[in-house]
C-alpha cells in the first residue's frame, strides 16, 4: 500500500543541522525520506503490526501552561535529557522504521531516538498536534479570558467546535489521526515502528483503540517521552502498554496542546 502523497515531508541534512537544539546526531542518522517499506509485502497479512508512540520531551511552553498548537516550540534543557533517556530506553528493543511529527519539539525527540538506535527520522505532517489557532501562544487563563465562549467549548471537548483563526475541529483532528494510525498499520504489516507526537495526537490514539467518545473524561495519563504501544492484528487493535516513564527519574508533564 503507497501511503498519501501529503503523508510525508523530506527532512534534508540541512534542515536537521538548523533545526536548533538536540541531541547530537550525525548528518546520515537524520535525513528522511519515504516510507520504509522493506519486506512488507512478503509478511503473512495477518501479522500483527507494533507501534510504539512517544511523546515529545518538555519545553518551556509545557511549563508555562501555554497553548502550542502547531506553532514551532522547541524542547528545553529538561525535554532534552528526557529525549536521550527515552533513546537509550528505546535501544534495547529493536525496531523497522522511526517516524515523527515535524514540528520541532517532536523532531527534536526523535532525532535523540534515533541517534541512540541508528535510524533516520521520517517526518509525517499528520501527526501534527491539533491545530489551536487563536489559541495558540496563549495560557489557558489568557484563552478563557479572551475567547470565553470558543474556549469553553474546547475544554468540554466539544467535538465539532473550531477555534477561531483556523483551528482544527476535534472530531476533524481525530479523523486525520485515525487515518494516519491506520495508514503505518497497513504499509508495516508484521513490523515494529516508532512514532513520536503530541499529547493531544495520543489522546486520539487512546480513544481510537479503546473506541471511547472524544467527549468523555480522560482516564489515562499522557506524560512528556511517555512510552505507549498498541498493536493491530487480525482481532483488531490493543493497547499493551500506555505512559511508561520508567526511564525518568521524574514524571513528565501530564497535559494537551
Amino acid at each position: 500500500m503507497r501511503p498519501p502523497a501529503h503523508f510525508l515531508v523530506r527532512q534534508t541534512a540541512g534542515q536537521a543541522r538548523a533545526s536548533g537544539r538536540r541531541c547530537k546526531v550525525e548528518s546520515d542518522v537524520v535525513t528522511g525520506g519515504s516510507v520504509v517499506r522493506d519486506g512488507a509485502a512478503n509478511v503473512n497479512a495477518e501479522a500483527a503490526t507494533r507501534i510504539c508512540l512517544v511523546r515529545h520531551g518538555e519545553t518551556d511552553w509545557n511549563v508555562g501552561d501555554r497553548i502550542q498548537g502547531n506553532l514551532d516550540i522547541e524542547l528545553n534543557a529538561v525535554g532534552l535529557k528526557q529525549a536521550a533517556a527515552v533513546g537509550r530506553r528505546l535501544a534495547t528493543d529493536s525496531w523497522d522504521a522511526l517516524y515523527s511529527s515535524d514540528l520541532a519539539r517532536a523532531r527534536q525527540t526523535a532525532e535523540c531516538i534515533g541517534a541512540a538506535t541508528n535510524h533516520e527520522v521520517r517526518l509525517l505532517p499528520a501527526f501534527r498536534e491539533r491545530r489551536y489557532g487563536l489559541f495558540e501562544g496563549l495560557t489557558r487563563t489568557q484563552a478563557r479570558e479572551r475567547f470565553p465562549l470558543e474556549y469553553a467549548a474546547v475544554e468540554r471537548r466539544d467535538s465539532e467546535t473550531v477555534p477561531p483563526g483556523d483551528g482544527e475541529s476535534l472530531s476533524a483532528h481525530f479523523a486525520r489521526i485515525a487515518a494516519a494510525l491506520q495508514t503505518l498499520a497497513d504499509v508495516h504489516v508484521g513490523q515494529r515502528i516508532l512514532v513520536v507526537t503530541h499529547g493531544g495526537v495520543l489522546d486520539l490514539v487512546n480513544r481510537f483503540v479503546r473506541r471511547l467518545p472524544l467527549d468523555t473524561r480522560r482516564d489515562f495519563l499522557i506524560p512528556n517521552t511517555g512510552i505507549n504501544r498498541v498493536v493491530r492484528d487480525v482481532d483488531g487493535w490493543r493497547i499493551t502498554e500506555w505512559g511508561d516513564v520508567r526511564h525518568l527519574a521524574d514524571a513528565g508533564r501530564d497535559e494537551l496542546m
